[in-house]
């Protein structure tokens, strides 16, 4: 998946003709708006064109220039809202906010300060905002909707997250931990033959230790009681 905004020209049919979707991998066209106005950063807007939501992207293509168009995937959209404050934009719009690879990196050098020029020429790659302007204000609460329902089928991707799991130990490091051998796993958090590691939960390892030889105590204990009442009888 590309990140970010990106131009998109492939299309098909007669006249301003429609976007090539990616069907092989289950692209669906979901919704056709036409007569929308795109605003890319602090650029001005583009001429009216036509709005394509399909189940993975956001397509806009201009009207005027078959040459011209814009799409977004809906994992690089971080949010969107319906803006209907004349204060924040004068016309009322679907307002999204868009992750960039580029924007990432300027965080961390900058510390996300800088704002995008609007004098400058467009890098798409560094285009954080958009939005969308339809000429009938009236549908804007439809594409809301349809924009919510596409971004539910674009889930976020579950991140490895191996540290939950990394103070799972086996029974026979457990027993050594307890009778103080095996000095190099002590030593490192570490064995070859582990279940999992400790990767620095060393008071996470002492707690789960301790709790195994606490109930290991308590079992001794019952079978202890349970031979003296057999003696008695």
């Amino acid at each position: 998946m590309t990140v970010g905004l990106r131009r998109f020209t492939e299309r098909t049919g007669d006249a301003a003709g429609r976007p090539v979707l990616d069907t092989t991998n289950g692209e669906d066209l979901m919704h056709v708006q036409e007569g929308v106005a795109i605003v890319l950063g602090n650029h001005p807007a583009e001429s009216p064109g036509t709005l394509y939501i399909t189940s993975r992207r956001v397509i806009w293509l201009s009207d005027s220039d078959s040459s011209k168009g814009y799409a977004v995937d809906f994992l690089s959209i971080s949010l969107h809202a319906v803006s209907r404050d004349p204060l924040a934009y004068p016309s009322p719009c679907i307002y999204a906010q868009i992750e960039t690879e580029e924007a990432e990196a300027e965080e961390d050098d900058s510390g996300g300060s800088e704002s995008e020029s609007d004098t400058g020429p467009l890098e798409l790659s560094k285009v954080k905002e958009m939005r969308l302007v339809p000429s009938d204000a009236n549908q804007l609460d439809r594409l809301f909707e349809v924009f919510c329902e596409c971004a539910e089928l674009n889930p976020e991707p579950i991140e490895d997250q191996d540290e939950e799991n990394d103070w799972v130990f086996g029974a026979d490091q457990i027993e050594a931990e307890a009778s103080g051998e095996d000095s190099e796993w002590n030593a490192s958090g570490n064995h070859p033959g582990s279940i999992g590691h400790a990767n620095g939960h060393h008071d996470l390892v002492e707690t789960v230790l301790q709790l195994e030889i606490n109930d290991r105590r308590f079992e001794d204990a019952e079978e202890m009681e349970e031979d003296s009442n057999n003696a008695l009888k």
